[in-house]
């Protein structure tokens, strides 16, 4: 003992030495990072406070704009909205009038609840008399809006006169045309000739060519001109705006100097024209190129250094951790095997001595023991079978024998070999198995062992409501064997490591109940190789359902290629 301690305090010190060193080594490259960092964060600082400010200049440039394209738009609409109809007028004539007259307007239309609806469109909208399908099809959208939401649209446009004092209401839409999408715009309005008593709204739709061609580049030009002049002088080089659709990336208005490329800053238009976003630029470069020589090599020496220590920590912590890790996993697991092996050897040796000294005097009682040391003989054959497959698994040479078997057949007699512990512990046994099920091929003592891990689970971890379930049917091409229980349940966040090796929940109880650790993880190996796959439903003080889901052509697969239907498993990950 004196030698395995002094072993043992070796190996302390060699783990602390080896920590040490790993720890100075990611240490001295930490100190030469940080202090490089701080004089380059200085350096950036000064650069990201110049892009600030540039970003802030863009976003108030950006909103003067729009502020410009809405009051020319409203002035568009304003001149338009009093060239339209008079409660006394011919409708249709006045109509064709103001398409006349307003280039921007390409169909106008009015409504109200004396004349009805009213629509009228440009001479290139007609074919043969009639309007063009798209057109025509417009024209019944707008109809089927405006007719039975009138009165709350005139309403609303009242109350915005007087508030705004623009009862203007501006709208846009996508239409699918071919590969692409074409937009147009419009607005809607209350009539100045028509009392408020009386629902009427007249309104048109923009010419799209005359807003992206002739009305946005000006306003735009105007902006440059009007507002930014000046501060755009303080730069090099100038600016440029230019206008997209939302879910597109190219210009369909700019400024002369717009070359392409990725804008600094956009703003969406909201009130006239929705629908359009608002871009701004350099000529010719961005602001993050304006910084990008000083930044190159700096940021690549920062990112290296890191990417290094990140490595080198990641390294030690994994290093360390896995060690410290395995050595706690051995010493549990060994602490956790030898309770395992010492219990059922205790009933053993117990009955055995009570049976050699002859006290009993009853054949049945004879038959008991019997049963009793047969049973737990069989209990820590499982457990020594779980340990030697987990090596098996570990060192890839554990292998199944497939052969057809009636499942039904086997999960009885797994479960009357289990009775009497199931029974002992006073559990309440509910069998459900189907009797229609196909023959599947399988590994008869593999499947055996892992419903019995699942039982053993179940018996362990149920400590005050002992109900036992054990389901199998087929569902869906299917066949699934559920194992129920009543007991501590299991929390949604470690559901998925319950099938790790050594893993083991986190719950009081479980700590206080020995167990290796495999039993979970054999079943899942066990089941993958069978070609299915095993999964838990669960709940803190619920219980827990085990389903096993095998595919009724389990094992046909995999045994082609092998020899004597027997298949070697892949060792674990």
């Amino acid at each position: 003992m004196k030698v395995m301690a002094q072993d043992t305090r070796g190996d302390s010190r060699h783990r602390l030495r080896l920590l040490l060193t790993l720890l100075l080594a990611v240490v001295l490259p930490a100190a030469a990072l940080i202090g490089f960092t701080v004089w380059n964060l200085r350096m950036i600082q000064r650069n990201r406070a110049l892009e600030a400010a540039i970003q802030s200049d863009f976003a108030y440039t950006l909103k003067i704009a729009e502020k410009r394209i809405v009051s020319q738009a409203n002035k568009l609409v304003g001149d338009a909205r009093l060239g339209f109809p008079t409660d006394r007028d011919p409708i249709a004539q006045q109509l064709d009038a103001t398409l006349e007259k307003f280039p921007y307007v390409r169909q106008a239309f009015l409504y109200d609840k004396q004349s009805g609806w009213n629509f009228r469109a440009r001479p290139q909208d007609y074919s043969g008399g009639k309007l063009c399908p798209d057109i025509e099809e417009r024209s019944k959208m707008f109809y089927a809006w405006l007719k039975p939401e009138l009165r709350e649209m005139t309403e609303m446009l009242h109350r915005k006169e007087k508030v705004d004092g623009v009862p203007y209401y501006f709208g846009a839409r996508m239409i699918p045309k071919g590969d692409k999408a074409e937009y147009y715009s419009y607005v809607i309005f209350t009539l100045p000739h028509f009392s408020e008593e009386r629902q009427a709204v007249g309104g048109f739709v923009f010419d799209t060519r005359y807003v992206f061609d002739s009305f946005l580049p000006r306003v735009l030009d105007d902006v440059m001109r009007a507002d930014i002049a000046d501060a755009s002088s303080n730069y090099h080089p100038r600016v440029a705006m230019m206008v997209h659709l939302k879910k597109e990336k190219e210009a369909i208005a700019a400024t002369s100097g717009w070359d392409g490329g990725q804008a600094e800053v956009e703003r969406y238009l909201e009130m006239a024209f929705p629908g359009l976003v608002l871009a701004i630029k350099f000529e010719g470069t961005t602001v993050e190129a304006i910084g990008e020589r000083f930044l190159r090599t700096n940021l690549a020496i920062v990112i290296g250094l890191s990417i290094l220590l990140a490595a080198g920590i990641l390294l030690t912590y994994r290093n360390v951790a896995r060690e410290m890790q395995l050595a706690r996993l051995k010493s549990d697991f060994v602490a956790n095997v030898s309770h395992e092996l010492r219990t059922p050897l205790a009933l053993i040796r117990l009955y055995a001595e009570t049976l050699e000294l002859g006290r009993l005097n009853s054949q049945d009682k004879f038959q008991e023991y019997y049963r009793i040391i047969r049973k737990e003989s069989e209990r820590l054959s499982a457990l020594i079978n779980n340990i030697l497959d987990f090596a098996r698994i570990e060192a890839g040479r554990k292998e199944y024998e497939f052969r057809e078997t009636d499942l039904a057949e086997l999960v009885r007699s797994t479960l009357d070999s289990y009775r009497f512990q199931i029974e002992q512990q006073g559990f309440t046994l509910r069998e459900n198995i189907a009797v229609d099920l196909p023959p599947l091929k399988v590994d008869r003592e593999a499947i055996a062992r892992s419903l019995l891990n699942l039982v053993n689970n179940a018996l362990k971890y149920s400590s005050e409501e002992k109900f036992l379930g054990v389901n199998l049917y087929r569902l869906n091409g299917n066949v699934r064997l559920e194992v129920v229980d009543h007991g501590i349940g299991i929390p949604r966040g470690e559901q998925s490591r319950i099938f790790e090796n050594f893993y083991r929940v986190g719950d009081p109880l479980v700590h206080n109940t020995k167990g290796s650790g495999l039993g979970l993880a054999l079943v899942r190996h066990i089941v993958q190789a069978h070609g299915g796959n095993v999964s838990v439903e669960s709940a803190p003080g619920k219980g827990s359902t085990f389903t096993i889901s095998l595919p009724c052509s389990a094992a046909s697969g995999r045994e082609s290629g092998s020899r004597a239907g027997r298949v070697e498993a892949p060792a674990s990950a």
